[in-house]
């Protein structure tokens, strides 16, 4: 149980999540080519069309890839006693959502009330805001929703006591006109550092919690942080200043079950993006014997990458935990569209298709030329930069290539490269000559 009476388990709304086979593609998704226009989603999963029919610029999901990572995760997360909360804003896709909960997900985590809201909308009955919401539109909406389904659990995040006072003021103003509503659960965000939101020390944030627990309108129920803004590579001493962040939070919440302020059962200690679950493991773990559930949030996982997270995540390239390894399951595709001058090709695709925040896209192979040829790896070439709508290859290698070559490259970062897609072929096998698209992905950014 978690405190509310609700079943232990997500759930989520497969019929409004099927429901998205009935929409109809057509100009505005350009991942899909004039012929294919007016078919529903399932029409074309039906028609099983290849690769070669699909216009470039393109992103694509494996669907090998996705299973193999839903399945480590999950497999990883359980061995250790671990909940799983995965971030939904990385692919906002229902689908997938759904996946992760069939997986065995204890929630999903959001990042804003928009995406809360697409959340229920899919019948999510429990979500993670990891973040204070203190708009009172937003408050009011949350209050009314938790009130018209008591099985749905809302967790939000405050970091200040002026944060829980603007959440209060709003909450009890909502209740004096509209009557009496179930308290939103709070965790107690500790920060650290340089980083990003979160009290910055212990007495901020038991002040913070002190308020939560004295207003009616709130309940407290845990402590949250993320670690990913306080290190950006995988050496020894970033991990230790992750270890000395999540020391903080285990002070906290140590603090506040000493001190009688939780007012759940099992109160919630969450951290965790996709760079180093390995230490949130080591460190929070040991609290799951002390009664807490200890939640990751990790969202890149399921889509990996060839970048940032290959080379940072605990099962990327330079594994730092037991279990196999996560595989990149996007990949972009694209066409040399000119060779204007020596040692440089530009191809059709760039920033408003490809995400390059994290590191710009690695050529992997070429498609085949012709009939009964394989995909050929791509050397001496290099993505130097990204316009809106071309990228710029470089190197002796680009000689070898021609106008009208499609290349498979290698994505960093799956957050900024599915927010640029409505709909996201999935495929059977994306190393073959031709690959099957076998379902699309619907997002809502």
């Amino acid at each position: 149980m978690d405190g509310t009476g609700a079943e232990d388990t997500c759930r989520i709304d497969r019929g409004r999540v099927a429901a998205r086979d009935d929409e109809r593609v057509g100009w505005r998704h350009k991942a899909i080519p004039p012929e294919l226009w007016g078919l529903t989603v399932a029409e074309v999963r039906e028609r099983r069309p290849r690769l070669s029919q699909l216009p470039t610029p393109l992103l694509t999901l494996s669907r090998p890839a996705l299973d193999t990572n839903l399945r480590v995760m999950a497999d990883w997360c359980a061995a250790r006693g671990l909940d799983l909360a995965p971030h939904g804003k990385t692919t906002m896709a229902p689908q997938l959502w759904a996946e992760q909960v069939d997986a065995g997900a204890w929630a999903i985590t959001v990042a804003n009330p928009f995406q809360l809201g697409v959340a229920l909308e899919f019948g999510v009955s429990r979500v993670m805001v990891a973040n204070s919401v203190i708009s009172p539109l937003a408050l009011r909406w949350i209050a009314d929703e938790l009130a018209a389904d008591r099985d749905l659990r809302v967790l939000v995040w405050a970091d200040a006591p002026a944060t829980v006072d603007l959440m209060h003021d709003a909450l009890a103003a909502h209740v004096d006109a509209s009557g009496s509503r179930p308290p939103i659960d709070v965790l107690v965000e500790r920060g650290g550092a340089g980083g990003r939101t979160g009290a910055r020390d212990l007495g901020t944030a038991l002040a913070t919690a002190e308020r939560v627990a004295a207003s009616p309108h709130l309940r407290l129920a845990g402590v949250g942080g993320y670690e990913g803004a306080l290190a950006h590579d995988s050496d020894t001493g970033s991990r230790d200043v992750v270890r000395g962040y999540l020391r903080d939070m285990v002070e906290v919440h140590e603090r506040l079950a000493a001190d009688g302020l939780y007012e759940v059962d099992a109160p919630v200690v969450t951290a965790g993006g996709s760079a180093y679950f390995d230490v949130v493991d080591e460190v929070l773990s040991p609290l799951v014997a002390t009664g807490a559930r200890v939640v990751l949030r990790s969202g890149a996982y399921v889509v990996h990458d060839d970048g940032f997270y290959r080379h940072i995540s605990p099962l990327g390239e330079e594994p730092r935990t037991g279990g196999p390894g996560f595989r990149s399951a996007m990949h972009g595709w694209v066409r040399v569209s000119s060779q204007p001058e020596p040692g440089l090709a530009l191809f059709d695709a760039g920033k408003r298709d490809l995400p390059f925040d994290e590191g710009l896209p690695e050529v992997q192979l070429r498609r085949p030329r012709a009939a009964g040829e394989v995909p050929a790896p791509v050397t001496g070439v290099q993505v130097t930069a990204l316009n809106d709508q071309h990228g710029f290859l470089r190197g002796e290698g680009a000689a070898d290539l021609r106008i009208g070559d499609e290349l498979r490259l290698g994505l960093s970062h799956p957050c900024t490269a599915m927010d640029k897609w409505v709909l996201v072929p999935v495929v059977d096998d994306a190393d073959a000559a031709d690959p099957v698209v076998v379902d699309l992905v619907r997002t809502w950014f």
